[in-house]
């Protein structure tokens, strides 16, 4: 399998080694844009599998690029920044950002990340393949094929995470998912994650899927076990 990269960054010297890095290691269908809108209008037409996007940049920031593409990508996007700050972590992680590296970054660590990412895409992929194509649990159709949500039959939008953690809940719906059991199964076992990572996800993934947000009736907390998604049946 091929897979096709988008390193976005105002700094040609960074695009550039990140290209080097990553095409020693085999992958060789790269593309490079230097600012926001290049890197929309590549997204677009080039439907990248994985986006590696600065924050820092001249026209468009890259929190605004973020919101912009999951408007038709679910695609993994990992954030470059110069800030170390914990709440820009959680706000790239809140608008549709998978991971977020610090500047001044190790290439074998950006490598290695973006292999990771690669390789839970093609596990759920694989692992999808011989089960049923679609899932309906309330309002909500979930179609693996498409990697599509749709609620009251209108497609909505969720980032990579948002989609993986909803999917993992409803191939298990009914049952207790520990936070634990999630991080390893939608995160992975090279993220080390925390509440405040956890909380932002569920709910933000809430305010998609549910009627009454504050009232969650389909992703439910249970008090010190984790989380559960409930069919009608128990409503």
């Amino acid at each position: 399998m091929i897979n096709k990269i988008l390193l976005v960054d105002d700094e040609k010297s960074i695009t550039s080694l990140l290209d080097d890095v990553l095409r020693r290691e085999g992958f060789q269908d790269i593309k490079k844009a230097y600012n926001g809108k290049e890197a929309i209008n590549i997204s677009r037409e080039y439907n990248p599998d994985i986006i590696i996007l600065d924050i820092m940049m001249p026209d468009i920031d890259g929190f605004e690029v973020c919101k912009q593409i999951r408007q038709f990508s679910h695609c993994p996007i990992l954030f470059l920044s110069s800030k170390n700050d914990e709440l820009d972590k959680i706000l790239g992680l809140a608008i549709g950002g998978d991971d977020y590296i610090t500047k001044p970054f190790s290439p074998r660590e950006v490598v290695y990340r973006i292999k990771a990412q690669l390789r839970r895409l093609e596990y759920m992929h694989a692992g999808h393949q011989n089960k049923k194509s679609q899932i309906s649990i309330g309002s909500l159709l979930v179609d693996i094929e498409a990697n599509c949500v749709y609620k009251h039959q209108k497609e909505i939008g969720l980032t990579a995470r948002e989609y993986k953690l909803l999917l993992y809940l409803a191939e298990n719906p009914n049952k207790i998912i520990s936070k634990e059991r999630l991080y390893e199964q939608v995160w992975g076992e090279d993220s080390f994650g925390s509440d405040n990572t956890m909380m932002v996800h569920i709910r933000h993934l809430r305010e998609k899927i549910e009627d009454e947000p504050s009232n969650p009736r389909l992703l439910v907390t249970i008090k010190g076990l984790g989380y559960k998604l409930v069919k009608d049946n128990e409503y």
